[in-house]
């Protein structure tokens, strides 16, 4: 597949990202496992993807996400918001928030619900990405800006609702590797020539643990690739640690571990964007691609109930917004007859489809002292297949 070319500023920033790997990767002795490969082109300060200046989310970058699609997502999963508030404490985190667009949606829709939390947190890693969501805010919800604040760390102690769209399939990523000779983790070296190359090491401590208990397949290639989300596994953990009361509103594209390890997914769930195309090569132009996996959700439930947090509800994104209203949601855009209303219904098409973002797509959600039924998985709820 041809790609498009980055632009000659561009290239240059992805070598000086490229130039800072190689150097980590000689300090550590010629290898470092992908995980950290991943976290450098992506996190790097003022070089990773979502550290430096390039344009990500919506037409004009690498991908859309939900809320650049359509404002009903982010106002029926306000309905969700709404619940957990009024059960703990009128604060909202929103981790990793994009443009902004989710924050705007979400704020206008609890005004209009006259549930607005007192505060509104954003735990956001890239400056760029700060700056573009105060603007945002400021242009589309300017009354209420001033309630939100970016957070630098988790906060020490939290009630009320946390939501994380897309948040768990940009962290970073083992690949361990199953072969009839045993286990191994793959990384990254660099070969004579100065360019990037995958190396595989035998697996060892958690990395090694972990993989082992999944009792993963060994297809008739004699090689078995998948991915292992420790990062995600901590994440939620440490949330648990801090949520007083309240609930983790998960969304990602994902399956649970029963689909997320079959023999036929033998080169696991690995993919890069660059300008709306997928492809496979992570070492390709570091910084200027988004790399992600998809999302073991099992896994997440398991580290978040280990850690003391009571798994509340799973189910496709489809089920949720519907249970959260989002015909409702769209019924208030006018006639349907109305230009409004028909792209508002083909972006909820989008969002619900099986064959689009509604199957694909998950929604988990973790908690302390909630006691009734959450809104969003009251038909379809999917606990059982976790």
């Amino acid at each position: 597949m041809s790609l498009p070319r980055p632009s000659a500023d561009a290239i240059e920033q992805s070598a000086r990202l490229m130039c800072s790997i190689t150097a980590s990767i000689a300090a550590a002795g010629g290898w470092i496992p992908f995980s950290r490969y991943m976290e450098l082109a992506l996190y790097s300060p003022r070089l990773g993807y979502y550290s430096g200046g390039a344009r990500k989310f919506g037409p004009g970058g690498d991908f859309i996400t939900a809320p650049e699609l359509t404002p009903l997502f982010g106002q029926a999963l306000a309905a969700q918001v709404e619940q957990v508030m009024r059960a703990s404490a009128a604060h909202v985190i929103e981790a990793g928030a994009g443009t902004g667009l989710l924050a705007a949606d979400l704020l206008l829709e609890l005004e209009r619900r006259e549930c607005l939390p007192e505060t509104y947190g954003i735990l956001e890693l890239s400056g760029e990405l700060r700056e573009r969501q105060f603007d945002l805010l400021a242009e589309k919800a300017p009354r209420l800006a001033s309630r939100v604040r970016w957070l630098d760390a988790l906060p020490e102690r939290f009630s009320g609702a946390l939501v994380a769209n897309e948040v768990l399939d940009v962290m970073p990523v083992h690949l361990v590797v199953s072969r009839p000779e045993g286990l191994f983790e793959r990384g990254v070296a660099v070969d004579p020539a100065g360019t990037l190359r995958w190396a595989d090491s035998p697996a060892s401590g958690a990395v090694a643990d972990t993989a082992r208990a999944l009792d993963l397949p060994l297809p008739e290639s004699g090689e078995y690739v998948t991915e292992l989300n420790l990062a995600a596994r901590a994440w939620v953990g440490e949330w648990a640690q801090r949520l007083d009361c309240g609930a983790l509103l998960l969304v990602d594209y994902g399956y649970p571990r029963a689909e997320y390890y079959l023999p036929s997914r033998s080169n696991g769930t690995l993919l890069c964007y660059y300008r709306h195309h997928a492809h496979a090569d992570p070492f390709l132009w570091p910084g200027l691609n988004d790399i992600t996996a998809f999302v073991d959700f099992t896994s997440v439930a398991e580290a978040a109930f280990d850690a003391g947090l009571d798994v509340l509800g799973y189910t496709n994104q489809a089920a949720f917004l519907f249970n959260c209203g989002l015909l409702e949601c769209l019924a208030r855009r006018g006639p349907e007859t109305s230009a409004d209303y028909i792209r508002a219904a083909r972006a909820a098409q989008r969002l619900t489809t099986p064959q689009e973002m509604g199957e694909l797509f998950k929604v988990l959600a973790l908690g302390k002292g909630i006691p009734e039924p959450l809104l969003g998985f009251q038909r379809g709820d999917r606990v059982h297949a976790l």
